[in-house]
């Protein structure tokens, strides 16, 4: 795993989730939602630093569009920028068998999957804006790895935390990890303690004013 991150930073990202870890950001005035990609696997939770991956179409020599797993660590998250290319796939079932059994934490795609029943098979967490049968091989080639990519028009850095829920999927610029830790802590346990007031028969809008609930995303400058 990267120096600036552990598997204690795991677990306290994956209890805040993604909406307490987007909030923080927007307090932080940072974009990170990646907007329309979802779970292929329902219930199948990421955290980890982005390998990333970038493709281009092919040209007169048609190159490769898989062979750069191989060199993805355990723990890592695969993050495809495919342009959000929907008319040819970069991600099938020998890919997700591989990964599954390596211990690669999960694959982020802007573009599609395919052969989903295996993915199903294995439980393998991917978050993709759809799926579609057509192979990417002699349409598409990997152009980089481990280079700056964009998916959705949010930018992700190799070593970037690449976190991703039923809610779906966010990243955190490395460099800004722990200032994000400590208002994800905050918003987190205000909105827990929003809950318990809750449950304890207080009314919504006076439960939220006891933590100055609308506040909580507002932009600090």
């Amino acid at each position: 795993m990267s120096k600036i991150f552990d598997e204690i930073i795991k677990e306290r990202l994956l209890k805040y989730g993604t909406c307490s870890v987007s909030d923080a950001m927007d307090r932080m005035g940072i974009a990170c939602g990646l907007l329309n990609i979802k779970q292929v696997v329902r219930c199948r939770s990421i955290c980890g630093p982005a390998f990333t991956v970038h493709y281009v179409p092919c040209g007169v020599e048609h190159g490769t569009v898989g062979d750069f797993l191989d060199d993805v660590k355990s723990g890592e998250v695969v993050v495809i920028d495919n342009a959000g290319r929907n008319y040819c796939t970069v991600w099938g079932g020998l890919m997700s068998q591989s990964s599954s059994l390596r211990g690669i934490e999960g694959t982020v795609i802007d573009g599609v999957c395919r052969d989903v029943g295996v993915i199903h098979e294995y439980s393998y967490p991917i978050f993709t804006k759809g799926c579609y049968m057509v192979t990417g091989k002699d349409r598409v080639e990997v152009d980089a790895t481990n280079v700056k990519v964009s998916v959705s028009g949010v930018q992700v850095k190799p070593g970037d935390i690449v976190l991703g829920d039923d809610s779906g999927v966010i990243v955190i610029p490395a460099e800004r990890l722990e200032q994000l830790l400590q208002i994800a802590e905050e918003i987190f346990e205000k909105e827990e303690a929003i809950s318990n007031k809750i449950a304890q028969g207080v009314s919504l809008r006076d439960a939220r004013s006891s933590v100055s609930y609308h506040s909580l995303q507002t932009r600090s400058d």
